[in-house]
């Protein structure tokens, strides 16, 4: 039974290697920590983080790091109750380099697959994904079978209930060329009631990337919200009826990659709690911000306290410097417990 929860992700999950050093190549680091990783995975972590109840479709390998993923996931407060055991393919890891403000390589180790594309229709429960109030996937997830016809099976059985999120996602990585994506992701627009996606995933999506042309053809493929993330320009979102577009918020920035995770994460408790959408919009940049300022993606999600502190002109991180927040991550063996700042 999946009453008691109120958020189902599907997709990517896995373990961060994330360097303790920054501006330098992958060749000359030799400290890392260890974080659970994958996008759909970092947005259950940020949804439970602001007080909700998600679980992750997802797959891992029957290995070490699957068991970590399993048992991570568990302690942030995600279920992994819908989590497949592949006992053929290795939990995948990611790597980055970190060169702030701007400059954020990542490289997947996900060959020949991932066990996350390796769940199959029959692996579903599709009772839980149709009655849950939230379902959130990916664009990732439509690259592979037989990950795209799961799915499908999963968007059939909602029937494009709301709330059904699709988050854009395009890594150029993971397909043959943009028009395979463009043909899945606008079958996929058919069952979503909100779109989010930057101005790149937009063009994949429909063919457009000025923001206002990408939200009006998201509309005119039948979503309810499309979102448009503008970079340093902010976040457009509109409806049918109603247009906003929200500023970001100044930083120091240490690591870009997880902002948009941490900004799904609070989407999912806006679009919950029935918030407005430039309320919305102004709390989910303001978590993605939060997360820019710190190393890693999940454990690093800020907790709806902290959004209100930066909102209020305040330090969610105390001041620290980029050193003391790398130093502190190192003395506390990179396990504490989410959103614990050193």
């Amino acid at each position: 039974m999946a009453a008691d929860l109120d958020i189902i992700t599907f997709g990517r999950s896995g373990v961060d290697l994330y360097p303790l050093e920054i501006d330098k190549g992958l060749e000359d680091i030799h400290s890392f920590g260890k974080f659970l990783g994958g996008s759909p995975m970092n947005v259950a972590v940020a949804a439970a983080r602001l007080g909700h109840r998600p679980a992750v479709i997802t797959g891992v390998g029957d290995d070490p790091f699957g068991r970590y993923v399993v048992k991570e996931m568990e302690r942030l407060g995600v279920s992994s109750r819908f989590v497949v055991t592949n006992d053929e393919l290795s939990t995948p890891i990611t790597l980055c380099e970190i060169f702030p403000p701007d400059d954020f390589p990542l490289y997947f180790y996900r060959r020949p697959s991932a066990p996350d594309l390796q769940v199959a229709p029959e692996h579903l429960d599709l009772g839980a994904v149709a009655a849950a109030p939230l379902f959130w996937f990916s664009g990732t997830g439509l690259s592979e079978e037989p990950s795209r016809s799961a799915h499908f099976a999963a968007l059939e059985a909602r029937g494009r209930t709301a709330h059904t999120v699709f988050d854009l996602d395009y890594r150029p990585m993971f397909w043959s060329g943009i028009e395979e994506a463009r043909e899945q992701y606008r079958e996929a627009l058919r069952y979503a009631t909100v779109a989010v996606g930057n101005r790149e995933e937009c063009e994949v999506a429909v063919g457009e990337t000025e923001p206002e042309r990408a939200a009006d053809a998201l509309l005119e493929a039948g979503v309810q919200v499309a979102i448009v993330k503008q970079g340093p320009k902010g976040v457009l979102g509109k409806t049918r009826d109603e247009r906003v577009e929200v500023a970001p918020n100044l930083i120091q920035v240490i690591n870009g990659l997880g902002a948009g995770d941490s900004f799904g994460g609070s989407l999912c408790h806006g679009l919950l709690a029935g918030q407005d959408l430039e309320t919305i919009l102004t709390r989910c940049n303001a978590a993605g911000a939060i997360v820019t300022s710190r190393l890693e993606c999940s454990t690093a999600m800020p907790t709806g306290e902290e959004i209100d502190l930066l909102l209020a002109g305040g330090d969610p991180n105390d001041g620290q410097t980029v050193g003391e927040m790398l130093g502190a991550l190192r003395d506390r063996g990179i396990t504490a417990p989410v959103g614990e700042r050193a």
